[in-house]
């Protein structure tokens, strides 16, 4: 019996010629991901270890973006915490205001996780890079010590869940719609501690930016990891970034799979996914014109160049509703700076919308966006808990940018093609 992605990647780097699902391995690990929330206890297990140096600097990476630019003392205590010890340890991937970005925007883009690689991350949307056909699955911090002190860790092998797209997509259907109408039929926890991989006809026409999308959310499935096969569209991404060799695995046709799960794409129209769960996705068409209060678009999820596109697409020559408050976040500073260049920023400006530095910010509940009790927003994001925004009687509506920059000139929950 062959072995799926998932397997391939793991048994190469526990150095197996094969594994199997519920198998414990030690795991080498090509790079050890954490943030501004997550390293100062990270940092504190280090210590706790004994141990003088990381495993190499070059493979640990720290990103100061949900709190920063510093919203308060305790955000800035933290985020010198990490600087500190960047700094000490001689890290050179360690991104700070200025040069930094949202963490799972920022490291694909800067050639940092490559196809192949084996990537843990304190940060549950870590699962991000499985875009590149790499296994990456977030952690604790406390594993993360581990990891950055020995560039090992042990995992069970998971079972894997194959997804198969087919048919056309519709007019403004993207990523960020196929995973949220995967999500909700199968629910939050449908592919628990189980690899996703993504695949099928309709996948091979994704770009890259609709794929970060989709593996990005596999934790909202409950997955360890969501994966896609590289191809040449992920080589076309890759080639001009790599900061290093890699290596790329692919399934065998063989493979066991614990489900299989096939979904036509021509019958998806945008979705929206109602509080307080990911999984409460309906069409928009049943959105029932629900108003608003705000509208963030940005995000680890959809912050990325193609996304920022998508939404000044709709709302270039037109006016982001009174009621609404429009909050646009490209993802790193690349981003922001591509985005300047080809005039979207002025598109957003004109369109009344406001435009941030890179941040995580509103998506935890952090700053540059916090609800109050009672008001609605429609989100870019990737979770919509209760009280994820701000206030516990606030709600949150997940889509993709084209709905979300529609709703911000509707004023309430709207299809583009309303406008």
């Amino acid at each position: 019996m062959g072995m799926t992605l998932a397997e391939k990647i793991l048994a190469a780097h526990a150095g197996l010629e094969e594994v199997h699902p519920g198998q414990f391995v030690e795991v080498a690990v090509d790079v050890v991901l954490s943030n501004d929330i997550t390293a100062p206890i990270a940092i504190r297990e280090f210590e706790r270890l004994g141990v003088e140096r990381v495993f190499d600097p070059q493979r640990v990476v720290m990103v100061a973006d949900h709190f920063a630019p510093n919203k308060d003392i305790k955000s800035a205590a933290q985020c010198l915490q990490v600087r500190q010890f960047a700094r000490a340890q001689g890290l050179p991937h360690h991104f700070d205001v200025g040069r930094m970005g949202i963490e799972h925007v920022l490291l694909p883009e800067q050639g940092l996780v490559l196809p192949g690689d084996v990537v843990v991350g304190a940060d549950s949307h870590t699962c991000t890079y499985g875009a590149l056909g790499a296994f990456a699955t977030g952690m604790g911090s406390t594993d993360i010590a581990v990891a950055m002190a020995t560039g090992r860790v042990w995992m069970r092998v998971p079972e894997t869940m194959r997804i198969i797209y087919h048919g056309e997509l519709q007019p403004w259907v993207g990523g960020k719609d196929l995973i949220l109408y995967t999500i909700g039929r199968i629910g939050v926890s449908g592919a628990l501690y189980q690899a996703m991989e993504f695949a099928g006809p309709t996948v091979g026409g994704l770009s890259m930016a609709d794929r970060f999308t989709m593996a990005n959310m596999a934790i909202e499935a409950g997955a360890k990891a969501g994966l896609f096969a590289v191809d040449e569209v992920t080589r076309a991404y890759v080639d001009g970034r790599a900061t290093r060799s890699y290596r790329v695995y692919q399934a065998d046709a063989d493979a066991a799979c614990a489900q299989v799960i096939e979904i036509d794409v021509s019958q998806i129209e945008p979705q929206v996914a109602f509080p307080h769960l990911p999984e409460n996705t309906r069409p928009v068409s049943q959105a029932n014109g629900l108003p608003i209060d705000q509208v963030v678009i940005g995000s680890c999820t959809n912050g990325r160049l193609e996304d920022l596109r998508v939404a000044a697409q709709v709302l270039r020559g037109r006016r982001v509703h009174p009621d609404v408050r429009c909050i646009i976040i490209p993802g790193s500073q690349q981003v922001y700076l591509d985005a300047l260049r080809e005039g979207l920023v002025e598109v957003f400006i004109e369109a009344g919308a406001a435009v941030s530095t890179p941040t995580c910010g509103p998506c935890l509940g952090g700053h540059m966006g916090v609800l109050a009790a009672g008001e609605r927003a429609v989100s870019t994001t990737n979770r919509n808990f209760r009280g994820r925004m701000g206030h516990p009687e606030s709600e949150v509506y997940l889509a993709g940018p084209a709905v979300a920059a529609a709703s911000a000139v509707a004023g309430r929950i709207a299809h583009p093609c309303d406008l």
